[in-house]
Formats: structure tokens, sequence, C-alpha cells
């Protein structure tokens, strides 16, 4: 049956009183969706390392940013799109940092502002990164200082190196900054375990005669994997590279220290591979801007340990550190071989380079110990008295080590592995004889040597 005008008046009606109602309520709506968009930031956090300031924004979820330089006074503002920052910036320690004060406010569209005062110029730099455990989302602003410290020449190197030398020991503590390592069930962190123990090795090995220690990280940041190589080759001449680790196992029961090399032929054994992969994948947790590629060059590098003796040489020493740990710790299955896998902070030729983990801190037991005084000193001392060890059953020319050597028995240097900035004319010098003597003795066309290269010394 067909309806009248009138039976459809009550229909049309109700429908537009419906559409009223939901106009009136979209206003609310829409703030209760801005409300829900809108994420609480509770938690940042501030590193200082030598060159440049971190600031570390946790998020829940990415976030839209912008970042001004502002100048006459210095200023760095940084906008945060959507964000309610509860955190109390005057909390963060300033010191060493650039920055005289801290200054929030909250603006229009839901955007919050936080300007930083600066006493310096900077350069600055911004990265969102991905969740990687142990961390979610987070907003990395990275103020590069524009007076960066100096680096002592290679050439300078050289020349302090003069006469017997004192052998350089570079020591690494692993991770730092953003990136904590492995978590304890104390939840202690292994980056903290790592630099107590690097900084009781330092002050020992200051007190040996003949040794002369240099710290990769001397607090709480972050270096990149390359980055660390490259201050113990290029800037302090190292001649041997120590890396401190306390790692953790998918296996709790897992104890026991270690002591591994690069390889050649694959990681030997399926833990050396896992802990390789964990310790590799620390430019990632950090959220360093120019990741390394694992295999980049990997097959030259280790083509040049293998010609230089650097691979073989760190096998030597590490055999050498795990007599001695042997005797004050737990050896990880009671094994006193060096075992050996791809890591990526191990890949420098012209280092004897060995990487050390000092105990599991994923075992309640190993933990408890490794957090004590007396357990750091004990690892520290054992890991000097392998160094010392290596460096007397293998002095390199020119040390202490070796001069000691002559003096009490009379042997002689035979030959000499080159260190960064040396050239074949120097080295001639050094041990009284003519570059032409040196081709002759090497198979040298030229005057072309390589970092790492082990020559023969004529006449000795």
């Amino acid at each position: 049956m067909r309806r009248t005008a009138n039976q459809r008046q009550p229909e049309s009606t109700a429908l537009l009183r419906r559409v009223l109602a939901m106009l009136l309520a979209w206003p609310m709506l829409l703030a209760a969706s801005t409300a829900q968009a809108t994420q609480v930031v509770d938690s940042v956090r501030l590193h200082r390392a030598p060159d440049h300031t971190r600031i570390v924004f946790d998020l829940t979820e990415p976030v839209e940013h912008k970042v001004d330089r502002l100048g006459n006074p210095e200023r760095l503002v940084i906008d945060l799109s959507g964000v309610e920052l509860k955190y109390e910036m005057n909390r963060l320690d300033l010191t060493g940092a650039p920055i005289t004060g801290i200054r929030v406010g909250r603006h229009a569209n839901d955007m919050t502002r936080v300007v930083l005062d600066l006493d310096a110029p900077v350069r600055p730099r911004t990265n969102l990164l991905k969740p990687i455990e142990p961390h979610g989302w987070r907003l990395v602003v990275d103020l590069f200082d524009s007076d960066p410290q100096p680096v002592r020449s290679m050439e300078k190197v050289v020349e302090e190196q003069g006469g017997p030398r004192s052998m350089i020991v570079a020591i690494d503590a692993g991770h730092g900054g953003e990136d904590p390592g492995a978590i304890g069930p104390s939840g202690v962190y292994e980056k903290t375990i790592v630099l107590q123990i690097a900084r009781r090795l330092e002050r020992l090995m200051k007190d040996a005669p003949g040794i002369e220690p240099v710290m990769i990280r001397d607090g709480d940041y972050y270096v990149p994997l390359a980055e660390r190589r490259r201050l113990a080759a290029e800037k302090h001449g190292a001649d041997v590279f120590i890396s401190l680790h306390a790692d953790a196992f998918t296996d709790s029961r897992a104890h026991g220290a270690s002591v591994f090399a690069l390889s050649n032929h694959g990681a030997t054994s399926a833990r050396a591979g896992y802990l390789a992969r964990m310790a590799n994948d620390s430019d990632r947790v950090a959220g360093v801007y120019e990741e390394e590629k694992d295999n980049s060059g990997l097959l030259g590098v280790i083509a040049d340990m293998t010609m230089s003796g650097s691979m073989a040489h760190s096998l030597f020493m590490g055999r050498e550190m795990l007599e001695e740990m042997g005797a004050v710790t737990k050896l990880h299955g009671d094994r006193r071989t060096v075992e050996q896998a791809n890591f990526a902070v191990l890949r420098e030729p012209s280092m004897v380079s060995v990487l050390v983990e000092t105990g599991f801190i994923s075992n309640r037991e190993e933990e408890r110990k490794l957090r004590t005084a007396e357990h750091q000193e004990k690892i520290a001392r054992a890991i000097l008295n392998g160094v010392r060890r290596y460096f007397e059953h293998h002095p390199a020319p020119g040390s202490w080590f070796a001069e000691q050597r002559r003096r009490n028995n009379g042997a002689s240097v035979a030959s000499h592995r080159i260190q960064p900035g040396e050239t074949l004319s120097a080295i001639a010098r050094r041990y009284s004889t003519t570059e032409a003597a040196l081709r002759e003795a090497n198979s040298l066309s030229g005057d072309l040597i390589r970092v790492g290269q082990v020559l023969t010394i004529p006449g000795t």
C-alpha cells in the first residue's frame, strides 16, 4: 500500500534529528580522537660522548618532529607533534654538554616545544629509530660539537714510540649509551660491568712496565663498532685490541669466561656464532647512522690478517689469557681453546685483536660475582697477566719487552711488524741497516709496505 505525505513526515523528521545529533557530537568525537592520538612521553635520556651529546625521547609510536637552530643567543628548538612531555627535563645531567638550560612549552595544535639553551654552536642530527630490544620507538637528537677534540697524527704517534717503546693496548668496554648490552637477572647492565672492569684493567696496565693502555670508551656513551677499531688503530696506534663483554645466552645455565678471535672459516661453535650476531647488532640497538655491512671487505681483511700474522697472534695471545683467567674463574665448558667467529669489532689487520667474555651475566651466580669489586679485579689482573705473557713470548721489535729479552739472554730482534705511519727508511734507521738490505731480505721491489706486514731484519 502506498504511504501518504503525512505518513512519510515522521520518518523524515526522525532522520533529520539523527543527522543533527551526529553533527552536534562530531566535535566531541574529534576531541576524543585527538586525545587518544596524543602520546605521553615520560622517559628521556642524555648521553655525553667525546664529540657529541645525545638526547633520546622514548616513544610508544612514531612522531612528527622538526629541529631548528637559532642564534644570538645559541638555541636549538625541537618541535614534537602530538606529544605531551611529562618528563622533568631539568632532571637530566648536563655535565660536559653544551646545554646550559632546557625549556618546555605546550603550543597550539597539540605540539610540544623543547628549547635547548647552548653555550656553543652545535650541528644537530635526528633519527627516528624503530623498535629493537630492549627499546621501543625512539627519537634520537644528536648535537655534534663544532670543534671536536683533536686527533693525534700518526707521525706523532710513531715519534712517541721511538726507541724501546711501550706496547699500546686499546681497552674496549663493549656496548654503552643507548646499547645496554645484556641485562642480568637483577637488572644490571652489561655496559656497566664491562666499563668497571675496563677501568680496573687500565689502572693495572698503567702500573705495568712496557705497557701503555688507552680507553676506547671511558663513559656511558656508544662508539660504533667500526669507529672502535679506527680509534684504536689510527688514533692510538695500538698493537693490541681487547674488547670486554659479559654477555648472555638463551640458556641461563651457561657460565664461564671465554676468549674469541676473528674467524676465517665460520664460527667454531653455535654459541660463538650466536654471540657474534648479538655483538654485531650493537650498532642497530644504539641507533648509529652509518651501519657497517657485516661482510663488507671481510675476505680482504682476513687475507691481510693472515699475511700479517695478526690472526695467528690473536690466537697466541688468547691462549695466554685463557690460561690466566682459568686460574681465577671458571672457563666455559672448561675449554682452554680460543673460539672464533665473525665479530665485526675484531676486523682490523694492523692489531692483534681478541674479544673477552668475562662471564655470563644471564647466569644468576655469575652475575653476582661480576658485580663485586673483588672478582672484577681478579678478571682484570688475569687479562693483564695474559697480555704480558704474550708480549714476553712474542716481543715486538723495538719494544720494551724485546729490550728486556736482549738484556737477559742476548736474543736479538729478527723481525719487525709494520706499524701505522712507518716507512722503509725509518725502519732501516731504527735497526742500523739500509733500505736496500731490507728490500733484498724481504723480496721487495720498491718501498711499498703495508701496516701489519712482518719484515725480516737482515744482520740479526
